[in-house]
C-alpha cells in the first residue's frame, strides 16, 4: 500500500473533526479514554452525525469530550488516513482562540493544557508532529498518511496557499 491510493477514487469510510483550542500560548487538548486512539494525547474531535458540517461536528464533538463551547472555530487543514486494515478517514481540521464554559473531564477524554513550545509529540499519533506544528505557525495544510495499526508507514503533507479553497465541506 503507498499514497498513491489517494491519487484515484479514494472514498473514506468515515468523515471526522479535529479541534484544537489555541489560547495564550498554550493548547487545550485531551488523554483520549475509549476509541481510536485510546490512551492517546489528541486534540478533541470524532466523526460526523447524519446531517452535519465538519464545523458543527467539530463543535459537538468539543462540547462532549470536554464540556465546553469552542468560539468561532476556523477551518485550518484535513487529512486523509488510510489504514492498512482497510479503514479510511477523511479529518477536518480547525482551530478555535476561546471558549465558553470550563473543561472538565468526561468518560471519553481527560482535558490537558500543554504550551505550545512543549507538544508532547512521543504521546501522540505520528502524524501530529508533522502538521501540528503548521497550525501553530498559522499555516493551512492537507495531509495523506497511510498507517497499520498505530504506525504510520507513509505520509505526504502540503502547505496550503492562501487563495486555495478549504478542504471539502469545510
Amino acid at each position: 500500500m503507498d499514497l498513491r491510493l489517494f491519487q484515484h477514487d479514494w472514498s473514506p469510510v468515515d468523515v471526522a473533526t479535529l479541534l484544537v483550542i489555541r489560547r495564550g500560548g498554550r493548547l487545550l487538548l485531551i488523554r483520549k479514554k475509549r476509541g481510536l486512539g485510546k490512551g492517546l494525547i489528541n486534540a478533541a474531535g470524532g466523526r460526523l452525525e447524519a446531517g452535519e458540517t465538519p464545523r458543527q461536528a467539530a463543535i459537538r464533538e468539543v462540547e462532549e469530550e470536554l464540556g465546553i463551547t469552542p468560539s468561532s472555530p476556523s477551518w485550518c487543514g484535513e487529512h486523509r488516513f488510510q489504514f492498512v486494515d482497510g479503514y479510511s478517514m477523511h479529518v477536518h481540521v480547525y482551530v478555535a482562540g476561546g471558549y465558553r464554559g470550563s473543561p472538565r473531564e468526561t468518560d471519553e477524554a481527560i482535558p490537558i493544557w500543554i504550551s505550545d513550545q512543549e507538544v508532547p509529540y512521543a504521546q501522540m499519533w505520528a502524524d501530529d508532529a508533522h502538521w501540528l506544528p503548521l497550525l501553530l505557525s498559522g499555516r493551512r495544510f492537507s495531509g495523506h498518511y497511510i498507517f497499520d495499526g498505530a504506525q504510520m508507514k507513509e505520509f505526504s503533507i502540503r502547505v496550503l496557499g492562501p487563495n486555495e479553497p478549504a478542504g471539502d465541506l469545510a
